[in-house]
C-alpha cells in the first residue's frame, strides 16, 4: 500500500480524503490557494503545499504545480477528489510520466468518456440505450440549430467534455437557440477550456438514476446499486438517495447490468458512475458515465456498508476488488442534502461572506456530516459555495427522511444567506414524501416549496410576528438581569412589557413578501422553532421552513434597481460579455450584461423596455457586489 498521497483538491472531498488515508496509515499531502491558506483540509492532511493564487486556473487546475508538489512531497500516488483534474486526461498521462500512480482509471478510459459524443458511440456498441440526439463533429452553430429544429423542441445543449451541469442548456423554442448555444459554449470554454456542443431531445420529467460501479486491473466488476439525483436545480443535484424509490429488483439488475456493461466497453478501473434518464415506462437512456468518486458517493457506502475510497486506494495499488456482487448487500435508505450557501429566493444567485456561526446536527450512527469548513471561514467567490453535505441513514425511507427534516431543522448557520429553508421545504412535500420524483420536480412543486400560496402566508405571518415578540421578550430579560433592578418592567424593550395585552402592530417579510401584522401574543406553540440568521430568522414548523425577518415600517424591501435606473451587481464577479449596444432599444427582460461568479453564468435583463446610456464595466474586468454596472434609461410610456 501507498506511504504517502497526495490530494489535488480541496474542501469537503479533501478531508475526505484525509479521513480514509488516516483510517488506512497513509500519510497525506494538501495543496492549496491563497484563498485556502487556513481551511480545513490544510490542517487535517500531514503536510501542505502552496500552489498559487486564489484562481483555481492559477492553482487547482494547473498540472504542473500539482505534479511538482507530488514529486517534492515525496508522494506515490495523487488523488484527484472530484472536479478540478479528476477527469482531465493530460493530468493522468503527466502522472504516469513522473512515475506517481493515479488513483482513478486508465487515460483511455477518461478519454473515451470525456467526449460525450465518442461516449454515445462507444455505448451504442455496447448495446447501452441512448437518448436521441446529435453527436456528430460540424459544430457549425446552423448545423446544431439544424439539427434541434429536425428532433423538435425542446432539446438539451450539453457540453461534450462537460459535467456538474456546466456548459448546459435547455431550449423550449427555437428562438431562444442561438442566446443559449453561445451562453453554453462561453461556460463550457470557462470550465472545460471546450466549447464543443451536443444536442439532445431534451425528455421532461424524467427520473435521474445512476448506478455506482467499481472495477479492477483482474476484469471484475461489480456495481453498489442505484442513486436518485432527480432533484435538481441549474442541473446540478441538490438532494440524493440511495436506493431509488419504487425501484423494482428486476429494473436494479437491468440497469445495473447495463453500467458494467458500459465500464467493461471501456476497459475500466477504480469508481465509477453511469447515469441514466429513467422514464416512467421503465426505459431507461445512457447520458454519460463519470470516471471519478461522485459528490454524492456517502448514500452508497451508507447503505452498502462499505468505503468507497478504501476502494479506490486498493484497486489504485493493485490489489483485486474487495467484494464480488454477491457479498453485496443493501441494506436500510440514506438521503444526502447539499447545503448551500445560496439564495434560493434570488435564483440560487450565490452567496459570499463569513460563516459567523456554523452548528451542524450531531453526527450518530444516523447522521454523517461531509464539510471542509468552520465557523469562521470564508466562503469565497472563487470556488463553489458547497458548505456540507449533511447524509442521514435509517431502516427504510420513511424513517430516513424523518431524520433527514430533523437535521435540517437542526442546523444553525449565520453571516450567509443559505439553501436550509428550501430544502427543509422541498423534503417535506407530499409529493417527495410519496417518492413522486423527476428532474422537473422543483419548477413543478415551486409555490409549494416556496410558499407563494395565499394560504402559506396566513399561516406563517401571526407565527412569525409571536416569534420576534418572543425574541424582545428574552433579549430584554437578558438585559434586565444585569442590570441593578432586574424586575424593572422598563428594561424590557421596544414598549412591549410582560404585563402588556395590548396588540402590537408589526411589519414582517415572509419569503419575499411584505405583510403589516398585529400580534395579540408572544406565546409560541411547542412545535414551532425560530432559529436566526444574519439576515432575519427561518420558521420551521409542520407546514416547512419560512424565511422572516421585521421590517421598519418606513422601509421597503432592497431592490436590484435602485430609483435612478441604475442596475447593480448581484455578487461580486467577472463581466463576461455586454449583449446590447450603448443606445439600442430593448425590451423588458432582453439580456444586456453577462457576469460569472462561482464558475456560473448569471444574467443582467432589462428591468422594462428601455435602453443602457453606460456601460459602467467591460469584459473581463471584477465587479464587487453592489456595484453598479450600468446606466439604463426607462422608455417613456
Amino acid at each position: 500500500m501507498f506511504n504517502k498521497i497526495l490530494i489535488a483538491n480541496r474542501g469537503e472531498i479533501a478531508c475526505r480524503i484525509i479521513q480514509t488515508a488516516k483510517k488506512m496509515g497513509i500519510k497525506t499531502v494538501a495543496v492549496y490557494s491563497d484563498a485556502d491558506s487556513n481551511s480545513l483540509h490544510v490542517s487535517q492532511a500531514d503536510e501542505a503545499i502552496h500552489i498559487g493564487p486564489s484562481p483555481s486556473n492559477e492553482s487547482y487546475l494547473v498540472i504542473d504545480k500539482i505534479i511538482q508538489a507530488a514529486l517534492s512531497s515525496g508522494a506515490q500516488a495523487i488523488h484527484p477528489g472530484y472536479g478540478f483534474l479528476s477527469e482531465n486526461a493530460d493530468f493522468c498521462r503527466q502522472c504516469d510520466a513522473n512515475n506517481l500512480v493515479f488513483i482513478g482509471p486508465p487515460v483511455d478510459a477518461i478519454l473515451a468518456m470525456g467526449s460525450k459524443s465518442a461516449a454515445k458511440h462507444i455505448m451504442a456498441n455496447a448495446k447501452v440505450p441512448l437518448v436521441p440526439g446529435y453527436h456528430g463533429d460540424d459544430q457549425n452553430p446552423a448545423t446544431l440549430k439544424q439539427s434541434a429544429d429536425d428532433m423538435g423542441y425542446p432539446v438539451l445543449l450539453k457540453a461534450a467534455a462537460g459535467g456538474g451541469g456546466k456548459g448546459m442548456r435547455a431550449v423550449y423554442h427555437a428562438d431562444q437557440f442561438d442566446q443559449a448555444l453561445a451562453a453554453a459554449k462561453r461556460e463550457a470554454k470557462h470550465s472545460f477550456n471546450d466549447e464543443i456542443m451536443l444536442v439532445e431531445k431534451y425528455l421532461q420529467q424524467p427520473r435521474h438514476v445512476e448506478i455506482q460501479v467499481f472495477c479492477d486491473q483482474y476484469n471484475n466488476a461489480v456495481h453498489l446499486f442505484e442513486r436518485d439525483c432527480s432533484l435538481q436545480r441549474r442541473h446540478q443535484k441538490v438532494i440524493e438517495e440511495a436506493p431509488a424509490p419504487g425501484m423494482s429488483e428486476e429494473l436494479r439488475q437491468r440497469m445495473g447490468e447495463a453500467a458494467i456493461r458500459a465500464a467493461s466497453a471501456i476497459n475500466y478501473q477504480g469508481a465509477g458512475t453511469v447515469e441514466f434518464l429513467l422514464d416512467s415506462s421503465g426505459e431507461f437512456f445512457f447520458m454519460e458515465m463519470n470516471t471519478r468518486l461522485q459528490v454524492e458517493h456517502p448514500v452508497t457506502e451508507m447503505i452498502s456498508g462499505q468505503d468507497l475510497v478504501e476502494w479506490q486506494l486498493r484497486v489504485a495499488n493493485g490489489e483485486p476488488l474487495p467484494c464480488t456482487q454477491d457479498q453485496l448487500l443493501l441494506k436500510g435508505h440514506a438521503f444526502e442534502a447539499r447545503v448551500y450557501a445560496e439564495d434560493p429566493e434570488q435564483d440560487f444567485l450565490p452567496s459570499t461572506g463569513q460563516l459567523k456561526v456554523l452548528q451542524a446536527p450531531i453526527e450518530n450512527a444516523h447522521v454523517r456530516i461531509d464539510s471542509g469548513v468552520v465557523e469562521g471561514d470564508q466562503v469565497s467567490v472563487f470556488y463553489d459555495p458547497m458548505i456540507a453535505k449533511l447524509v442521514v441513514w435509517d431502516s427504510n425511507r420513511e424513517r430516513a427522511l424523518q431524520r433527514l427534516i430533523q437535521a435540517l431543522s437542526d442546523y444553525k448557520i449565520g453571516g450567509v444567506t443559505t439553501n436550509i429553508p428550501f430544502l427543509y421545504n422541498l423534503v417535506s412535500s407530499a409529493a417527495f414524501k410519496r417518492g413522486e420524483v423527476n428532474t422537473g420536480f422543483i419548477e413543478e412543486h415551486e409555490q409549494e416549496i416556496f410558499h407563494r400560496r395565499q394560504e402559506d402566508l396566513d399561516y406563517a405571518a401571526p407565527l412569525a410576528a409571536r416569534a420576534i415578540l418572543t425574541a424582545r421578550i428574552e433579549s430584554a430579560q437578558q438585559i434586565a438581569n444585569q442590570s441593578s433592578e432586574p424586575n424593572s418592567p422598563w428594561h424590557l424593550a421596544n414598549h412591549w412589557r410582560a404585563s402588556d395585552s395590548s396588540p402590537q402592530k408589526l411589519n414582517i417579510t415572509v419569503g419575499t413578501d411584505q405583510l403589516e401584522v398585529i400580534a395579540e401574543t408572544a406565546q409560541m406553540p411547542a412545535n414551532i422553532k425560530a432559529v436566526s440568521d444574519q439576515a432575519g430568522f427561518n420558521l420551521f414548523t409542520p407546514k416547512g421552513v419560512f424565511h422572516c425577518a421585521e421590517t421598519p415600517a418606513d422601509l421597503g424591501l432592497n431592490q436590484d434597481q435602485d430609483s435612478s435606473g441604475n442596475l447593480t451587481a448581484p455578487m461580486n464577479g467577472t463581466v463576461v460579455t455586454l449583449l446590447v449596444e450603448v443606445g439600442a432599444a430593448v425590451a423588458k427582460g432582453e439580456t444586456l450584461l453577462v457576469m460569472e461568479a462561482m464558475k456560473m453564468e448569471h444574467t443582467i435583463a432589462a428591468p422594462k423596455d428601455g435602453k443602457v446610456s453606460e456601460f459602467f464595466y467591460q469584459p473581463g474586468e471584477l465587479v464587487d457586489g453592489g456595484a453598479e454596472l450600468l446606466a439604463f434609461e426607462i422608455a417613456e410610456a
